[in-house]
């Protein structure tokens, strides 16, 4: 499974050696507001610089509106800034209809796309019938919303040969990611904060104390001769 972290925030991205290593960056016109940033050009040209001087391979950037026009103006210079640091573009769009003049304009260029936001098995195939590289559910929102969320991310993972792939979002806790693992997910984005907070577990900060406690008690034994 691929990680990505889900964060504006370019000091957030460096993680202890206790975390595993990461792909690239996700964000969004909210994590940028977050960030104290404005959603602008000029603030995703300096995010896909910060990624290259980060050492991270990829990026994957929500455009603001549902203008084609627009789109395609920013992807000129994002395709562009992409190609001169050596960073993997992949341009996020909400999954919904009004958005499908940008999802035509960004498919004019041969642009990877990934749609955000899908909820249900219908969206999914309307995403596979679109051509989309990733499609992104929001686990936890769905969750808090009363749904059996694994049903959709079996069905997610059933179509990845052959449609876009999973990357999951919005997870909560460790034992969600372990099920994504499980059942193949093809990538999942987690901000800064729950990697590192998951990279350690009690219970292993407990088995290592037992093991320096038996080891100091056993310098009082006899060695094996």
């Amino acid at each position: 499974m691929k990680l990505f972290l889900d964060s504006a925030l370019p000091a957030s991205w460096a993680l202890p050696a206790s975390c595993p290593p990461v792909q690239g960056v996700t964000t969004n016109p909210s994590l940028v507001l977050q960030a104290g940033l404005s959603v602008t050009l000029s603030t995703y040209t300096g995010l896909l610089q910060a990624v290259a001087d980060a050492g991270l391979p990829e990026l994957m950037l929500q455009l603001p509106r549902p203008d084609a026009t627009e789109a395609l103006q920013w992807l000129d210079v994002l395709g562009a800034k992409a190609a001169d640091v050596g960073v993997t573009l992949t341009i996020k769009l909400p999954c919904h209809t009004d958005w499908l003049p940008c999802i035509r304009a960004m498919q004019s260029r041969d642009q990877a796309i990934l749609l955000t936001g899908l909820s249900n098995p219908v969206q999914l195939l309307w995403a596979q019938a679109h051509q989309a590289q990733y499609v992104a559910p929001y686990i936890g929102r769905l969750v808090a919303d009363g749904r059996d969320v694994w049903p959709l991310m079996q069905a997610c993972v059933a179509l990845q040969n052959e449609g876009p792939a999973l990357l999951a979002a919005s997870i909560k806790s460790p034992d969600v990611l372990a099920r994504l693992i499980a059942c193949g997910a093809a990538a999942a984005t987690l901000p800064p904060s729950s990697l590192v907070e998951w990279a350690g577990d009690a219970l292993t900060e407990a088995a290592m104390a037992q093991f320096e406690k038996d080891v100091a008690s056993s310098q009082s034994k006899p060695a094996l001769s």
